[in-house]
């Protein structure tokens, strides 16, 4: 009869190894259906920035009233953070249109950058942004560390770089304005890591195509706001002034 016990154990084990291979690949193409968002989302913003950069009329409607820029930015912060409870609710199609919406109202109010920085140093610095997010973002999704410690330390870093950045709003401190810079790659680079961990660790427990598909927008939008604040920080040390 041992035998039997023998085929029941090998039974048990082949199928949880079927599980585990469903939830990898479930993970996998969880995690790939988010870079896809989060890519497209970010060809959006270049490509509206870009648009309104080119545009004198644009650029004139946009900065030449201080109020509009003001309420374009407060839009964007409502927007991002009604997106998770309002998609938890609405359909998969309507959180692609805010997702997309967000990104394409975030282009307009980042073709500042096109006015401060050099086009060539722009680009470079995405290619550089785009290394560092590609390289830390695999390690999260591929480390079987426990990154929560790492998580709670960047949270509190940020916490903090928004204090700092506020204060330093009145006091407009050269110190104080390099200091979060750093202190902004660090806090966004360890973001990275720790939400593409949490992304994994997400997919291998959701189901079904509308879920799947509105969660992979939550994400993408998650570690969208990780690359642009990347891509800032590096830009404020390595962007080229325009001279004109």
């Amino acid at each position: 009869m041992a035998w039997i016990g023998q085929n029941e154990q090998t039974a048990r084990v082949f199928s949880a190894s079927r599980v585990g291979v469903r939830s990898d690949e479930s993970t996998r193409t969880f995690l790939q259906r988010v870079y896809f968002f989060m890519s497209l989302g970010l060809a959006t913003t270049g490509f509206v920035a870009l648009a309104v950069a080119s545009s004198p009329a644009a650029l004139n409607f946009v900065f030449g009233n201080p109020f509009v820029f003001i309420g374009l930015m407060i839009a964007e912060l409502l927007l991002v953070m009604a997106f998770a409870p309002v998609a938890a609710r609405v359909s998969a199609g309507t959180a692609s249109a805010m997702f997309f919406g967000y990104a394409a109202l975030s282009g307009v109010t980042f073709s500042a950058i096109f006015l401060r920085y050099t086009m060539g140093s722009i680009g470079g610095t995405f290619l550089v942004t785009g290394g560092m997010f590609a390289s830390i973002s695999a390690y999260g999704a591929i480390t079987r560390r426990d990154l929560t410690s790492l998580g709670s330390f960047c949270v509190m870093g940020l916490v903090g770089l928004i204090i700092a950045s506020i204060v330093n709003v009145f006091l407009a401190s050269s110190m104080l304005y390099w200091l979060t810079t750093f202190m902004g790659v660090i806090v966004f680079t360890g973001l990275t890591a720790y939400d593409t961990a949490k992304l994994k660790d997400l997919g291998s427990r959701i189901d079904g195509q509308e879920a799947v598909t509105k969660a992979a927008l939550q994400g993408a939008l998650i570690l969208y706001l990780d690359f642009i604040n990347l891509f800032l920080m590096l830009l404020r040390l390595f962007g080229g002034r325009r001279r004109d």
